[in-house]
């Protein structure tokens, strides 16, 4: 509740910026608000559905509420923009935060942990400093290839992550607790949550982009045709509970994701010239595939922590999602900036001043702007350029990220057919789960 509140008065605050990093405040604020609610509403679902029939399926409705909001956002969003400023997208948060405030307390049980233990704020601050230190470092890279300043950042990150480690295992109420990992289902799962969130990610930053700069359709086109792939995501998690009454969690992820890298190939054959048939086709059967996945590993990821640690399972199932999503935005679209700026560089006319030319170099964004400002023929020239560049680009940039997506897909179906073929989901007889017994043990009192 208190975290529906802060993501209200953020949405307005967001909805009115009045600059650029106002606007940066604000959406890291919103983050930090969105992401006091996804931990505790799993963590409801854990207390709240013991049978463990009952809480598959919950996780599965849990899982396609996302996709649903995916289809809506980007319809919602572009229906907004075509009529409104900018700004009115974030609106959108505030009258269902209020329905929350409204019904919560109405309708959600509380459950506390009766030895709750404090917020360690130092582990919480490393966490933090790691996670961007390693992504800024990533884009520097991007931008201006391997150089001391991204090499620096990225290794800075990764001693904080290292430190963050360090302190959890000395810590008597540690921000993360690491025993949880002691359960290989839970470690499998959350390996697999993780990284078909990069996957995706990856994928999905690139559809939008291409639906509306390489296709050229509006905000409210691109918003109608994104909506089938969320769809097939409704499907398959819908579905996925009645797989696996018949066959083992393990082996419905391993088929997902066999199907997922299929969705991903298909996608490599996206090209300027191939229309939308061969996306939408792609993206569906990605999501299909993925949708299983998501789905029991989540389920795994609860079910082998004790009901005290259901908040600390589901905060670790969504920062591993949301790590995930962080670094296949950052890797995947670095490769297509990186593209970008080795093709503009050749192809910048005669006479663009050196210091708008390393602004072109950036973004096309900046092209545009470098371009506006110089006179004929040299600014018309430059913009040509740089839209012939960032499309051909992009393409590659495409081609190379969906096939990174397909071998981590294939990879990933290989691992956890192994590791998780003996590992059972919620539908399935909670007592025979080995890696829940595991963990409970773990846990002397």
């Amino acid at each position: 509740m208190i975290g529906a509140v802060l993501f209200g008065i953020t949405s307005v605050l967001a909805a009115f910026s009045t600059s650029a990093e106002m606007l940066i405040v604000t959406r890291a604020l919103l983050g930090i608000a969105g992401a006091t609610v996804a931990p505790s509403t799993l963590s409801l679902i854990r207390n709240m559905f013991l049978d463990p029939r009952q809480r598959t399926v919950a996780i599965g409705v849990w899982i396609s509420s996302y996709s649903i909001s995916a289809a809506i956002g980007p319809l919602l969003g572009g229906l907004l923009l075509e009529f409104f400023w900018w700004g009115s997208v974030f609106l959108v948060g505030v009258p269902v935060t209020v329905l929350l405030l409204v019904l919560g307390p109405m309708l959600l049980p509380e459950y506390r942990d009766p030895e709750a233990r404090r917020l360690d704020l130092v582990s919480a601050a490393l966490s933090l400093v790691a996670v961007l230190a390693v992504i800024y470092g990533l884009k520097q890279m991007a931008e201006h290839g391997v150089e001391r300043l991204a090499v620096l950042s990225i290794t800075a990150g990764l001693i904080a992550g290292a430190v963050f480690v360090l302190r959890q295992t000395r810590l008597a109420d540690p921000l993360i607790d690491l025993r949880l990992f002691r359960a290989p289902a839970f470690s499998a799962s959350l390996a697999a949550y993780t990284l078909s969130i990069f996957a995706a990610f990856g994928a999905f930053l690139f559809i939008a982009q291409y639906l509306q700069l390489v296709l050229g359709l509006s905000p409210l086109e691109a918003g109608l045709w994104t909506m089938p792939w969320p769809l097939a995501f409704v499907l398959g998690s819908m579905f996925t509970p009645a797989l696996v009454r018949r066959f083992r969690p393990g082996i419905v992820m391993a088929v997902g994701l066999a199907l997922a890298a299929v969705g991903f190939v298909i996608l490599t054959q996206v090209n300027v010239d191939s229309g939308l048939p061969v996306l939408i086709a792609g993206s569906m059967i990605m999501s299909l595939g993925l949708a299983p996945v998501f789905t029991l590993a989540t389920d795994i990821i609860l079910g082998t922590a004790p009901p005290e640690r259901a908040g600390a399972a589901s905060a670790i199932s969504e920062t591993g999602a949301e790590f995930g999503g962080a670094l296949g935005i950052a890797i995947l679209g670095s490769i297509g900036t990186a593209i970008y700026r080795s093709r503009v560089s050749d192809a910048i006319p005669e006479g663009v001043p050196l210091e708008e030319a390393e602004t072109a170099r950036d973004t096309l964004g900046g092209a545009v702007d470098v371009a506006a400002q110089l006179p004929d023929p040299i600014g018309p020239a430059l913009l040509d350029a740089a839209r012939e560049a960032f499309v051909q680009g992009f393409v590659q940039g495409f081609e190379i990220g969906v096939i990174v997506s397909a071998v981590i897909a294939a990879g990933l179906a290989i691992v956890v057919g192994v590791l998780l073929r003996d590992a059972r989901s919620g539908s399935e007889d909670e007592g025979e789960l080995e890696s829940e017994k595991l963990v409970i043990e773990s846990f002397p009192d």
